[in-house]
């Protein structure tokens, strides 16, 4: 007894896509907020993707995951250093210039656990 089973297309809401793009979803087209997105369509986004997340992704607003690689720092470290909106690759980079107090200290932070995590997984 054989049954064909049709594919299910996997689909993911707009906020799960977005995340796993490393876009802010406020930031990207209505018709992206407003659909969902298979799997296939996630693919083909990363693959080759449209002007308008070229532009997200280069230019920003960014969110929090990003903003904190951009700067070195965990996302804790940015509540600590008291930046909770998303920034654009501008503002990142005029705060990397001017290189606050609380940012070396939190980016020496994240350089010690990152060495403290490398050195237990030699172990």
């Amino acid at each position: 007894m054989t049954s064909s089973k049709s594919k299910t297309i996997q689909t993911m809401k707009p906020e799960t896509a977005a995340k796993k793009l490393g876009v802010l979803l406020s930031a990207t087209p209505a018709e992206f907020q407003d659909g969902v997105v298979s799997r296939d369509e996630l693919n083909e986004l990363q693959a080759k993707p449209p002007a308008w997340l070229v532009d997200l992704r280069r230019n920003g607003p960014h969110p929090k995951q990003v903003v904190a690689a951009k700067l070195k720092v965990s996302i804790s470290g940015l509540a600590r250093g008291g930046i909770t909106e998303p920034l654009t690759t501008a503002e990142i980079e005029a705060l990397k210039a001017e290189n606050p107090e609380w940012l070396e200290r939190e980016q020496a932070i994240q350089a010690e656990n990152r060495k403290e995590a490398l050195r237990l997984k030699e172990r």
